[in-house]
């Protein structure tokens, strides 16, 4: 039997996948080995004295979980050869632009005035000591644009642009865990990105 379910839990067992497991094998009365669970979505309920954990499950009850992935993976085709196109700037909308034009077969040549991002450091942290701002490298210009001294919070009220999740499958793709996918406000550090 496989099953969807909403579920209001408490942190530790919302946050425990062994727990989950126990949690929903004594709701359904069978044996926690036959349970199968894969959270699909969760989100942090605080707004009383007891946090509690909102989740959407699948429960899988002597059945495998099926074998798909929360956003399908994109595949890129080598683009040497292709025709070019150029991409300024290395910041979030540069290196997605990037992306992009690979998945429809072009080669992409991002240009960025500013530094990499580990050299870029360097010149952010004078600005804050120094006051030195050099015009090439600095909080805007450089690997990773404004965004790279950012919290990193992927976060967005919009939905008339659409779903983040494509995004968010991309960054799983490239290294990501996969929590992004199931958080309701996922983060990732930009130091990771």
């Amino acid at each position: 039997m496989i099953d969807e379910m909403q579920l209001r839990v408490w942190p530790e067992v919302g946050y425990d996948e062994e727990a989950l497991v126990q949690y929903i094998a004594r709701e359904r009365g069978v044996e926690p080995g036959r349970v199968m669970v894969r959270v699909l979505k969760r989100s942090v309920d605080a707004r009383r004295n007891h946090v509690m954990v909102n989740l959407k499950v699948r429960v899988c009850i002597d059945e495998p979980q099926p074998i798909d992935a929360l956003v399908p993976p994109i595949e890129y085709h080598p683009v040497d050869g292709a025709r070019t196109a150029i991409v300024v700037g290395a910041g979030p909308g540069g290196l997605f632009a990037a992306l992009r034009l690979i998945e429809l077969g072009i080669k992409p040549v991002v240009l960025e005035r500013g530094k990499n991002v580990n050299d870029r450091r360097v010149d952010v942290a004078r600005i804050s000591r120094e006051s030195i701002v050099d015009p090439d490298s600095n909080y805007c210009f450089g690997e990773g644009g404004a965004g790279a001294y950012s919290d990193g919070k992927l976060y967005t009220r919009s939905k008339k642009r659409g779903s983040v999740e494509r995004i968010l499958g991309i960054f799983v793709q490239h290294g990501a865990s996969e929590k992004i996918l199931v958080d309701a406000h996922p983060h990732i550090g930009s130091d990771k990105l």
